[in-house]
């Protein structure tokens, strides 16, 4: 019996970054922002993504949507490679890959009402008449909490909160199977965030959608995902299930994130002693350490980790997929 294709599945995935200078801006380095990424994807699963900033989160989830073009590796979508895919080819399939961006303000056209903004993705792919998309947006709107009667008014005009929906509703217009949320919450309130997470799992449900929902707040992250990966300057470092991932956390790196949780306790300075900080700077993505990257921080590195790159490996029990990229995980 054939295994059934993941939803989105990417493998070795690679970009850099040229840096130019000089009279002729000739490419002088480069910026190592995808170090070789693999991950699979299922139909109607949430894939938490986290890391520090600047790890290559956001370059991850533009690179998979073709918003920045691949350096090396393969995206693989219902098991079509998109990775090369021409522009007019790719194109009726954008209709079922949307991102939600992590600035609700800067995302929407501060020019455009709400109902041109809804409008766009069904002038652009050509879908309805007239009427019917005035129906749609309406819709739309209402779906993500919101009146209809806000439909001529301005970005400007509402919350964060507020247009973080418009900007889900935008997301949702053309019924996509793949929604790539980029730190959604992480500019509001929260009060807020709590809501457009609801929001966000409600509509997964109604509409059996899959979300690759990139954060650094490991809190969240457990709140709305069933798989984890962590990343650490472009590469991923621990691959689970949120469960596992929590309840026993093997990297080094995932260790000390789950450790910076806050967590309530009637003693702060007990809670303090027994934290594992991490030590060190993260070094520069333009000259990663060699072998592990996590090397020049890792409470456990020794000779082979200063060479050999470590490969994401199977730790977990043979019911459940648990892959770590350490050499003494």
């Amino acid at each position: 019996m054939m295994e059934a294709l993941p939803l989105l599945e990417v493998r070795n995935l690679k970009k850099y970054f040229p840096i130019r200078g000089g009279f002729l801006g000739r490419a002088i380095g480069q910026v190592y922002a995808l170090s070789g990424v693999s991950f699979r994807l299922e139909q109607g699963q949430t894939l938490g993504l986290v890391g520090e900033s600047g790890c290559g989160k956001s370059t991850l989830g533009k690179v998979i949507l073709r918003l920045i073009e691949p350096t090396e590796g393969q995206i693989f979508f219902r098991g079509q490679d998109i990775s090369r895919m021409r522009l007019n080819e790719l194109r009726p399939l954008r209709k079922e890959m949307q991102m939600i961006f992590q600035d609700p303000y800067s995302s929407l056209n501060p020019r455009m009402t709400v109902r041109s903004i809804l409008q766009e993705p069904f002038v652009i792919h050509r879908i309805g008449s007239s009427g019917e998309r005035q129906r749609w947006v309406a819709e739309l709107l209402e779906t993500v909490g919101l009146s209809s009667e806000d439909l001529d008014r301005y970005p400007h005009e509402f919350s964060g909160g507020q247009r973080q929906r418009i900007g889900i509703a935008r997301a949702l217009a053309l019924n996509p199977a793949l929604i790539i949320a980029d730190e959604p919450v992480s500019a509001l309130d929260v009060s807020i965030q709590s809501q457009i997470l609801n929001l966000l799992m409600d509509l997964q449900k109604q509409r059996n959608l899959s979300y690759l929902f990139i954060a650094h707040d490991l809190a969240v992250i457990s709140h709305i995902s069933d798989m984890v990966a962590v990343m650490y300057l472009g590469r991923l470092v621990e691959f689970a299930s949120s469960e596992d991932l929590y309840r026993q956390p093997r990297h080094p790196y995932t260790q000390a994130l789950t450790e910076a949780i806050p967590v309530p306790v009637y003693d702060p300075q007990k809670r303090k002693e027994s934290r594992k900080v991490i030590g060190g700077d993260v070094p520069s993505p333009v000259s990663p350490p060699s072998g592990c990257h996590f090397h020049t921080r890792c409470p456990l590195a020794q000779d082979r980790c200063r060479t050999d790159v470590p490969q994401l490996r199977e730790t977990g029990d043979g019911q459940r997929t648990h892959l770590v990229a350490c050499h003494f995980a």
